[in-house]
């Protein structure tokens, strides 16, 4: 039996994909959790066979939220649900250490597949991104700018497109205001933009915000 553990704040997704998997014989919804901080609670508590987590949490930054649990929990697999698109998020949220990305639009049958895998110890993406990835192994192939971004400077670029300031992201991460103007002026450097409506505009039309 897979004990599955539901992190996601809106309450009618947790109850959609317990439906969704109400049925499947092999897995059962142990516990759901509707803040970050919550799910840390949760993965202290007991042994689980897979973490279903969105990326649009409220509290920790989800690849905080991922290091944190993998430290806690070093082999809880863990598989990104979320409404954002596979091919702009998939690649940084498994280097931060998730074992499988699947969106929001998947068919259920896809989530069972996917919940199979990587609680198996496998990782999984949809066979779209795979050949997307192959593609990019292309040396011509033009790359995303924001793929060049650290992972923090990649949570200073969040920030900003979320309207938050650098006094708001210097709080939410802990970190010093002259630290987080030194990610923004490192990622403006990286994507050849000098003012935060070039980045709100960048984001908007890759698809990166909420």
């Amino acid at each position: 039996m897979i004990k599955v553990l539901i992190v996601d704040d809106h309450a009618i997704v947790r109850q959609g994909l317990k439906q969704i998997l109400a049925d499947i014989p092999d897995m059962e919804i142990f516990g759901e959790a509707a803040s970050g901080d919550e799910a840390l609670k949760f993965i202290r508590s007991e042994g689980w066979g897979i973490m279903l987590l969105d990326i649009a949490m409220p509290g920790k930054n989800v690849m905080e939220l991922i290091k944190l649990a993998k430290h806690q929990s070093p082999h809880l697999p863990i598989l990104i649900l979320s409404m954002y698109p596979e091919d702009q998020y998939a690649i940084r949220m498994l280097r931060a250490g998730a074992d499988g990305y699947l969106t929001k639009e998947s068919a259920p049958e896809q989530l069972v597949a996917a919940i199979r895998k990587v609680a198996q110890g496998g990782k999984y993406i949809s066979p779209s991104m795979t050949e997307k990835l192959i593609a990019e192994l292309n040396p011509n192939q033009e790359i995303p700018l924001h793929t060049k971004l650290t992972d923090r400077e990649f949570q200073v670029f969040s920030g900003i497109c979320a309207g938050k300031s650098i006094t708001d992201l210097a709080q939410q991460m802990a970190l010093s205001v002259k630290t987080i103007s030194t990610y923004r002026t490192r990622l403006m450097k990286k994507m050849n933009m000098s003012k935060n409506a070039e980045i709100i505009h960048y984001a908007f039309k890759n698809d990166l915000l909420d």
